[in-house]
């Protein structure tokens, strides 16, 4: 079976040959594609302040409240790009962004392949 990748972000890409999660940038094999392609990233859990550092003194900044938000940042363990940003209340779970029908992918993919044999 040939290789088949399909990019669904800028960085993140989905081999249906494999069912494999990509980085685009450096070819790393990030996880199964039946899973959340985050369970095989790198994670910075940020200070919003580190960010978005305060415009005036006082109480009302303008920089976010890290009691109210936080930053998770995810980078791909092969080459260090950031591939995902989330801005989440603290204590919410990490989201799953991204679900696709992979059976129906694969399929489609299997029928351009045969397709562009004939």
């Amino acid at each position: 079976m040939s290789s088949q990748r399909i990019r669904v972000t800028e960085y993140l890409e989905l081999d249906t040959a494999t069912e494999t999660w990509h980085c685009e940038r450096c070819g790393h094999a990030i996880g199964s594609g039946r899973e959340d392609y985050k369970r095989g990233l790198l994670l910075h859990d940020r200070d919003p302040r580190e960010i978005h550092p305060a415009r005036f003194e006082g109480e009302h900044s303008f920089a976010p409240d890290p009691t109210w938000c936080r930053i998770v940042e995810y980078y791909c363990p092969g080459c260090g790009v950031q591939l995902e940003t989330e801005y989440l209340p603290p204590g919410h779970p990490l989201t799953h962004d991204i679900q696709i029908d992979l059976d129906a992918l694969v399929a489609r993919a299997s029928e351009i392949r045969e397709g562009q044999a004939r």
